[in-house]
């Protein structure tokens, strides 16, 4: 695959990374007060929506025959499971050990492109990959008792994630980008509403508590947008690595709002991601 097509994927994929953090904002705000369910629950409902519309004004049907093929099917089951574990994860057990399973999501990738695309992943992309999630275990620093058999939920929505990546790459070409769009985000409905199921407590929201989940629904569908691109060009090995760029920019939206202050070795770790991505966009082997 051509050089320029990794270019594009690459920065696909920081966009999407960058979304991803800006939307953890003001999801994180909103669920001060709202149910993290009833807030997956309207983001869901917001993104089906604007890429059904989207689809509509390119003259394709938002719910074509082919959301029921196979790839589509199950890229839709991967879908949930990743959104509902990684949801209670986050609800049941410590934020650093779960975003440090999270981020073993491109190894799982990259190995998956391996297996199931026959893509070559050669020594250096796969160190670049490694060095990348190091990186993240150096700003994380997960400790040993922070892990429990609950962390076992983390690992499954984890693997939901990464197969929901790798099915996206296999989804038939005669689906859009909105089409995927809208498959993707009635999953995350479904999702948060298992979880609202589960937790309970839904209620209409105030002016604040709907501003934050609009701004949460404004980033979540633009970066799902350039998630799903990003997936689409490129190769796969290639463009995974630029995930590792969401703490950075998560490290850059804490500073600026929140007021914190990263040591050193948080400095380090965060150098060494984007190191890291470089890299493994360079490797041509």
């Amino acid at each position: 695959m051509h050089r320029a097509d990794n270019l594009k994927g690459a920065a696909f994929m920081t966009a999407s990374m960058a979304g991803f953090a800006v939307e953890d904002v003001f999801i994180k705000a909103s669920a001060q007060t709202l149910p993290v369910g009833q807030v997956m629950a309207v983001m869901g409902l917001s993104g089906v929506l604007v890429f059904a519309l989207l689809a509509l004004r390119a003259s394709e049907p938002a719910f074509p025959r082919a959301f029921l093929t196979r790839p589509l099917l199950i890229r839709s089951g991967f879908e949930v499971s990743g959104r509902l574990f990684y949801a209670l994860a986050l609800a049941l057990t410590p934020l650093s050990t779960t975003s440090a399973i999270l981020q073993a999501t491109p190894l799982v990738v990259i190995a998956g492109a391996a297996i199931l695309f026959h893509e070559r992943v050669g020594p250096l992309r796969w160190a670049a990959v490694l060095a990348g999630l190091f990186g993240v275990l150096i700003i994380l620093r997960p400790g040993l008792t922070g892990f429990s058999a609950l962390s076992l939920l983390a690992v499954v929505g984890m693997l939901g994630f990464a197969g929901r990546d790798l099915a996206t790459r296999a989804a038939p070409l005669r689906l859009s980008n909105r089409q995927l769009g809208v498959a993707g985000f009635a999953m995350l409905g479904l999702a948060g509403l298992l979880v609202l199921g589960w937790t309970g407590g839904a209620r209409l929201p105030d002016a604040r508590e709907a501003a934050l989940t609009f701004g949460a629904c404004v980033f979540g569908i633009a970066a799902y947008h350039a998630l799903t691109a990003a997936m689409r060009t490129g190769e796969v090995s290639a463009v995974t690595p630029f995930r590792y760029t969401r703490l950075v920019f998560a490290l850059v939206l804490a500073v600026a709002l929140f007021g914190e202050r990263p040591d050193a070795q948080t400095l380090l770790g965060a150098g060494l991601v984007v190191v890291a991505g470089l890299v493994g966009l360079g490797a041509r082997r």
